[in-house]
């Protein structure tokens, strides 16, 4: 089963990304890169859900429809 949750990314100043999200309480990453800071993010949130939800409770987070929006970043 996949769900879509709300991921929050900002860069500190010390260089590092952190990720949060107002989906899943608790879910804090921090990572080198912004990719790194997504996959982590990806396991906490896994593992918090596993925790906290039982199959029931998963109903607040939308499960992933057959297209959805994705901010795509590019540099030039």
């Amino acid at each position: 089963m996949e769900r879509l949750i709300n991921i929050h990314i900002e860069k500190l100043p010390e260089g590092y990304y952190l990720a949060t999200s107002d989906s899943i309480q608790g879910l804090i990453a921090q990572g080198r890169t912004i990719a790194e800071t997504l996959e982590i993010a990806r396991d906490v949130a896994k593992k918090l859900i596993e925790a906290q939800f039982d199959i029931s409770n998963t109903q607040d987070i939308p499960e992933i429809s057959e297209s959805f929006d994705y901010p795509l970043v590019v540099g030039f």
